[in-house]
């Protein structure tokens, strides 16, 4: 772009977009004067009723390039009962709410009923929405599917459908149904079409459903803003290292942190994460898909009013959530996917705000931090070396359980066995070759009460111990003549023919209980004649 486009976008002002003088006066009073560029590029071609297709990073104003449009047309004519006019696609619940909260900011000069159709919501209360008309319907696919299969919903009457975050629908899953739901749709409707990222499979979707689109992109696909300093961290592949790794970073950044999203890449590790901060004293809240979603949406509002200062989250939070002042990002995993990289570091430097993030690498992320430089276009940067210094250090961990005798690995710190839930003074293994198990951070209050229970033995007076081992070898004793004597005495009333031990009837002891009888090397089967020799 020269310098010359440059200079007339930011002259540009959103008066000069074409926008209603309520929906202007929304904005002004929202704080806004100059559109970013992607709402300077798509709101005119909006405006006139053609198909766009939107393309910038994360954090840029993709909501209100649809959002303000849309408000403008909407001002003429009214919708009717289960036929909404405009439908808003979005992958996730909270984006879908997110969506819903700049459609009341930015429509409080209009009267337009706006129905959100997501999970976790009562079926009942959205009906009630959709009976009485819907002059915004935003939803999730899923849920959209569900009404419209029970009836409740008739999609014949969109004007306008905005599909928002499509690589994130992709990465969902969700692009049959996408497919399945434009087909519902008048063939006349505007399509605007937003992402990040194009993969091929997004390209392809566009080709068949949007018509002569006009292309808006602000940045180079899957790029990251320049505003937002990036590093590597290397880290020792075991939990307990990259917990001691990730709370380290947070105090050296204690400083310039304000607040920080920390990302993990599954469920399990939002909550271990969650609870080993905790228990560090860190003001730590979590989110994920498991959580219902009202204790999401609170979460959430939590994070976004201060009164969490981290946030421990799946991709779930990854995608358009938009917390305007988020000063650090930590993935506490690599993204296996290159570019929810972009997506989760895209939760920082928000509205030209500076930020920081800071990736946990181990010797097994090689390949992933590879795929994210190749798609990024540049190399990341390593905060305290590289990981040829921890290559030692990782050979050790992957090596055979030591033997017998060998001598335990030195180095561990104390808070390392805090973290894993072992004994500081590295308490004696139990005799027989048992094992002792390695506790988890939420056992430690059954530890607590097992050395409670240690101590008060070790306190007992020695007679006592002598009198309680006596006790319980008597009854023992007494247990094992009870059984034995039980089954003599059963074995006749179940007719059972086999001799039964202690019998003293057994025919092998009856042979040694003869009067000279046998002959040694005969036994039973001695000849008549040789017994009467026998004899004399």
């Amino acid at each position: 772009m020269s310098s010359d486009t440059t200079t007339a976008q930011e002259a540009l002002t959103f008066s000069d977009l074409g926008l209603s003088p309520k929906v202007l006066s929304a904005v002004t009073d929202a704080g806004y004067t100059q559109p970013t560029p992607i709402q300077a590029g798509a709101i005119p071609h909006a405006l006139l009723g053609k198909d766009v297709l939107g393309i910038a990073q994360t954090g840029t104003g993709k909501t209100a390039s649809f959002v303000l449009p849309m408000l403008t047309r909407l001002e003429k004519g009214r919708a009717r009962a289960r036929m909404p006019r405009t439908l808003i696609l979005e992958p996730t619940r909270e984006l879908a709410a997110q969506v819903e909260e700049n459609f009341i900011k930015y429509g409080k000069n209009h009267k337009l009923n706006i129905a959100l159709l997501i999970g976790g919501v009562s079926f009942d209360e959205q009906d009630k929405k959709l009976e009485r008309g819907a002059d915004v319907l935003i939803a999730t696919p899923g849920r959209l599917l569900d009404h419209r299969e029970r009836g409740k919903l008739l999609l014949n009457g969109v004007e306008i459908l905005v599909i928002d975050e499509a690589d994130r629908m992709l990465d969902m899953g969700f692009i049959p149904d996408i497919e399945r739901i434009c087909e519902m749709i008048p063939f006349t409707r505007q399509t605007l079409f937003f992402s990040a990222t194009m993969p091929p499979e997004i390209t392809k979707l566009t080709e068949k459903f949007l018509h002569a689109p006009v292309r808006v992109e602000v940045s180079k696909a899957a790029s990251a803003a320049t505003n937002i300093i990036q590093r590597l961290v290397k880290s020792g592949s075991k939990p307990w290292d990259k917990r001691e790794t990730l709370r380290n970073l947070i105090k050296a950044e204690d400083a310039e942190l304000k607040n920080a999203i920390i990302f993990c890449n599954r469920k399990v590790e939002v909550s271990e994460l969650f609870r080993s901060l905790l228990k560090y004293d860190f003001d730590a809240g979590a989110l994920h898909g498991d959580m219902d979603q009202r204790a999401r949406m609170q979460m959430l509002a939590n994070f976004r009013d201060g009164k969490l200062r981290y946030l421990v989250a799946s991709d779930v939070a990854a995608r358009g959530l938009d917390i305007p002042d988020v000063s650090h990002v930590f993935n506490y995993d690599v993204p296996i996917h290159a570019e929810d990289y972009v997506h989760r570091i895209g939760r920082t430097g928000r509205a030209g705000r500076s930020g920081k993030s800071f990736t946990i690498a181990t010797m097994s992320d090689t390949k992933y931090i590879d795929a994210i430089e190749r798609l990024i276009g540049t190399e990341i940067e390593w905060h305290d070396g590289d990981l040829s210094t921890v290559v030692a250090s990782e050979g050790e961990d992957d090596a055979p359980r030591r033997g017998k005798g060998a001598p335990r690995r030195a180095g561990r710190k104390d808070d390392d066995r805090k973290d894993r839930g072992e004994r500081k003074d590295g308490g004696e293994r139990k005799k027989g070759g048992e094992r002792r198990a390695r506790h988890s951070e939420e056992d430690a209050p059954a530890v607590a009460a097992q050395q409670h229970e240690q101590s008060n033995a070790a306190e007992t007076p020695v007679a006592d111990v002598v009198e309680r081992r006596a006790r319980k070898d008597a009854i023992r004793s007494e247990n094992t003549e009870r059984k034995s004597s039980d089954r003599n005495e059963r074995a006749p009333e179940r007719g059972d023919t086999r001799p039964q031990r202690g019998d003293n009837n057994r025919p092998g002891r009856q042979r040694h209980q003869e009067d000279n009888d046998a002959t040694v090397g005969f036994g039973d089967d001695m000849p008549a004649f040789m017994r009467i020799v026998a004899k004399v």
